[in-house]
């Protein structure tokens, strides 16, 4: 089975920056109600983290990696660039989401970079498994998005900060 009318039309839309009231877990257990086992052997391997492309992965998740590695590999020499004081024009993205704001502001820019490359992508699917894939991986981005807390993240901060007495 290639489409997914049903599964599809119950997913809420998503919105960068906006929370959904379905989770990765949510979204898996229906996933596996309504795709056949190697659809959804597939999706349920999808991660963001993974960026390294694989031949046996879908056209469409190929593609997503490919754009990921790019990415991976200009903030990395744009970072090293940076120690050595020398200069680097990354090529996947502009540089100024790389140069302007805080950590927190740039990992938020990073992120929906991905999201209007994600969204880029989905243009062309609707009801079939590349669709899925690519809902998913935008779960994903929600996901890290909503675990940024500045509270939290002080909290560790100063945890990590304390010097034992």
């Amino acid at each position: 089975m290639d489409k997914y009318y049903y599964f599809v039309a119950q997913l809420p839309t998503q919105f960068f920056g906006k929370e959904t009231d379905i989770t990765s877990e949510k979204f898996l257990t229906e996933a596996e109600k309504w795709l056949d086992v190697a659809d959804y052997s597939i999706l349920s391997r999808v991660d963001i983290n993974n960026y390294l492309p694989d031949k046996r992965n879908p056209r469409i998740l190929q593609g997503y990696q490919h754009f990921e590695e790019q990415l991976r590999t200009d903030i990395a020499r744009f970072r090293e660039a940076r120690k050595k004081e020398t200069d680097y024009k990354p090529a996947a993205i502009p540089a100024a989401i790389l140069k302007e704001g805080n950590p927190l502001q740039v990992e938020q820019k990073l992120l929906e970079l991905r999201w209007n490359v994600i969204d880029e992508m989905q243009r062309d699917h609707h009801f079939d498994l590349a669709f899925l894939i690519l809902y998913y991986l935008k779960l994903q981005i929600l996901t890290r998005y909503f675990t940024f807390n500045k509270e939290e993240g002080m909290k560790k901060f100063q945890q990590l900060c304390e010097v034992s007495l």
